[in-house]
């Protein structure tokens, strides 16, 4: 990084007619955000291109980057849950049906939040997931959370979200905490 960090970070949102400018870029701040020993499969940045790829072609694709100057610092994306979906399905011990349904417009995925190292600590995530959020109409926000992670987990508790269980969304997958939390709330 280059010179100090700013405390202003501009917010700039996107929609999917974005996704193709803007691949390159989120490719580039997730490799900041995976650096160093013990970076596996998973988080790779192939991995992580068919994750942009799948997520940017969702109907109601919507991300939000920061910027500190011409700097992207962080961004956060993410999508309705299709009708349908298999979102809930490896999650253990939700059998509730009436909690699980999905429409295509009851639940906004919360796909990812990254930050690079340096702007981490501002405040800089929990600005761009509340924008991220902002206006959503769906009811509820769903994320998951690497389980390995508690610190992280106690971050997105403070911003509404409680756990509602644990799963593997992918063989080669960490085990997740599985985030709800209705919308219009604080976060």
């Amino acid at each position: 990084m280059k010179g100090p960090i700013s405390l202003t970070v501009l917010l700039r949102r996107y929609d999917r007619t974005h996704a193709t400018e803007l691949r390159t870029l989120l490719l580039d701040v997730h490799d900041d955000c995976y650096t160093g020993p013990g970076r596996g499969e998973f988080t790779s940045r192939e991995r992580f291109a068919t994750f942009v790829d799948q997520w940017s072609k969702m109907p109601g694709w919507a991300c939000v980057l920061g910027y500190d100057g011409d700097q992207a610092v962080g961004f956060a994306y993410g999508a309705p849950l299709p009708a349908g979906s298999l979102w809930w399905s490896k999650v253990e011990g939700l059998d509730d049906p009436v909690f699980t349904w999905e429409d295509g417009h009851r639940t906004f995925a919360v796909s990812e939040v990254m930050v690079r190292p340096q702007w981490r600590k501002t405040g800089t995530a929990a600005r761009l997931h509340q924008e991220l959020l902002t206006g959503r109409p769906e009811e509820r926000a769903t994320l998951l959370v690497d389980s390995a992670h508690p610190k992280v987990q106690e971050l997105y508790e403070s911003w509404g979200y409680r756990a509602v269980g644990r799963t593997q969304p992918f063989d080669d997958a960490p085990l997740m905490t599985a985030m709800v939390r209705r919308l219009g709330e604080s976060g």
